[in-house]
């Protein structure tokens, strides 16, 4: 059976849309507000118009894995927990650096053959309490157009006292982040580019990437943010700094990750990222303003920016290499020295178990 036929079984009714005239339905999962006549499918490949009803995907997994939650990356939330982390399959956008594009593009790349694994939302939270994990994410595909299987995974996960997440393209909507926001904690978001036209690229809107985070921030979502920086598509200075001032617009206070490119899937033109690269952009986005800049994945590379410290006395806080933490000097969520409090989700849960 094909991985298209397979997907149409494993599905329900989905909740987020509107039934409009002549069998024809309004999705509100993403961005694009997709209307979907009978018998197609939206924009994602998975949301589908079944007689007039929105079928959803529901009961598998494309993807499953125990990582750091500094992998994610969230810097501001349970430093050295762990987080276990899921996918399904399909996405709104189309990156061609995509490095999860197994299973985000599963349904228009034939390369890919990741296959859909059946599992309940318990079978999902007993594996992730059995590996230690204390918090649980939505990732490796877009998880704001399967946010229905998410939600039903995150009631479960709640009851045993764990911490939820996204990490997400950030192509939202209202209807989405009402939706979800009793039952997510934590929300990442891959700000791309600062061009409309570099995001129509790829597939999206820059206007509803930048107002979902400003609906994040009010909403009061644990919000952080990472910008790829690709050479020759989003690394000039002055789109770094547009990015920057736009998050300081909205709060000093978020956290801003600029990590670096390798080639990957269909985009192999472009240099990878250079640690010298990543240190101008991290520098950039403290010179706007913004009091929590890291620059990722070149552990040992870029200097104090895999590192927290405190903005106001310059104390350093927790000290990273890569995704290990090698001391968490904070004190109730506090600086130790001067005693600001630093904005983040630092509370670990008692698990319900």
């Amino acid at each position: 059976m094909t991985t298209s036929l397979t997907l149409e079984t494993l599905t329900r009714e989905g909740e987020l849309y509107e039934k409009l005239p002549d069998g024809k339905l309004r999705c509100f999962a993403c961005g694009h507000r997709c209307i979907i006549l009978p018998d197609k499918q939206g924009v994602c490949r998975v949301r589908f118009n079944k007689n007039g009803t929105l079928r959803v995907p529901w009961g598998y997994v494309g993807a499953l894995q125990l990582d750091p939650v500094e992998k994610k990356p969230f810097f501001h939330a349970l430093p050295g927990s762990r987080a276990l982390s899921f996918g399904m399959l399909g996405c709104d956008f189309h990156c061609s650096y995509c490095q999860n594009w197994v299973t985000s593009q599963a349904l228009r790349d034939p390369r890919s053959t990741t296959d859909a694994r059946e599992i309940t939302p318990e079978m999902f939270v007993d594996r992730a309490i059995e590996n230690g994990a204390d918090i649980v994410t939505s990732t490796y595909n877009e998880p704001l157009i399967t946010s229905e299987w998410a939600v039903a995974i995150f009631k479960e996960a709640r009851r045993k006292g764990l911490v939820t997440s996204y990490v997400s393209n950030g192509n939202g909507t209202p209807e989405v982040l009402q939706y979800i926001r009793p039952w997510v904690d934590l929300y990442k978001v891959d700000l791309k580019s600062f061009q409309d036209s570099h995001y129509r690229q790829l597939g999206g809107v820059l206007a509803h990437v930048l107002d979902t985070i400003r609906r994040l921030d009010e909403m009061k979502f644990w919000l952080e943010i990472v910008t790829l920086v690709i050479p020759g598509f989003n690394d000039s200075p002055e789109e770094l700094r547009d990015m920057a001032k736009f998050l300081v617009s909205i709060s000093p206070d978020i956290p801003w990750h600029v990590t670096a490119f390798h080639k990957d899937y269909k985009m192999t033109d472009p240099d990878n990222t250079d640690a010298r690269k990543l240190i101008q952009a991290a520098e950039i986005g403290l010179k706007a303003g913004l009091h929590y800049v890291y620059a990722g994945n070149l552990p040992g590379r870029v200097g104090d920016f895999e590192n927290t410290y405190c903005p106001s006395c310059r104390t350093l806080l927790v000290e990273r290499y890569g995704f290990q933490i090698l001391a968490n000097n904070l004190k109730s969520g506090s600086c130790p020295k001067c005693q600001k409090a630093i904005p983040g989700f630092w509370t670990r849960p008692a698990h319900k178990r």
